[in-house]
């Protein structure tokens, strides 16, 4: 993505308004919903962004799950390839798809969430199985220059097989792997998807 690229943002002021986020946290509509009803949204730099905390993207973040006839829960797990936008990630393990909501997500009046979630999700894999969808959580993580300027909000998709197939070169080493194989392999997994798999499993 160009580094110009206009991308969603929120004040950190609005965030702090409603409450404080450190880690996983599970009550995502109290935050969710002041936040895309805001008219404090906008469209921003991405270049700047990236160095700003002062505001926070907005990134869906998808972890595509499975449970086998055996009860056996399993998430579809991918390793980040050097085109993935955001360099600071490169090589990690993660258990979540997704990306920034750019200014063109907005266009003919679409909800700019959505389509853009709808858009990344395209982008990077394709589902070849029925699913039901739920939003779970936010994670913010301060601890990180990247997790300083990134809001997630995480959303799992459950589906009836295990049937995703990456869509781009930058997406690799791809399969659905058991939870507690992934708690053992998680010190390789980027920071959000060991608060997720925390969290969540």
């Amino acid at each position: 993505m160009p580094i110009d690229e206009q991308i969603l943002v929120i004040p950190e002021s609005v965030l702090l308004s409603i409450g404080q986020i450190d880690g996983f946290c599970t009550d995502v509509d109290r935050f969710l919903s002041p936040i895309l009803a805001s008219d404090q949204l906008s469209f921003r730099p991405r270049g700047e962004m990236e160095s700003d905390p002062s505001f926070k993207q907005l990134i869906p973040y998808i972890i595509l799950r499975h449970v086998d006839a055996d009860g056996v829960t399993h998430v579809f797990t991918y390793t980040r390839g050097s085109g993935q936008g955001e360099k600071r990630l490169h090589a990690k393990r993660s258990i979540g798809i997704g990306g920034h909501i750019s200014e063109e997500d907005a266009a003919g009046g679409s909800d700019p969430y959505l389509t853009g979630m709808r858009r990344e999700l395209a982008e990077e894999v394709v589902i070849d199985a029925s699913y039901v969808e739920r939003r779970v959580g936010l994670i913010y993580d301060p601890s990180t220059d990247v997790g300083r300027v990134h809001l997630g909000v995480v959303h799992v998709f459950d589906l009836e097989q295990p049937l995703v197939r990456p869509n781009e070169d930058d997406i690799s080493e791809t399969g659905f792997v058991p939870i507690d194989d992934l708690k053992l392999q998680r010190e390789s997994l980027e920071v959000w998807s060991r608060l997720c798999l925390d969290s969540l499993f």
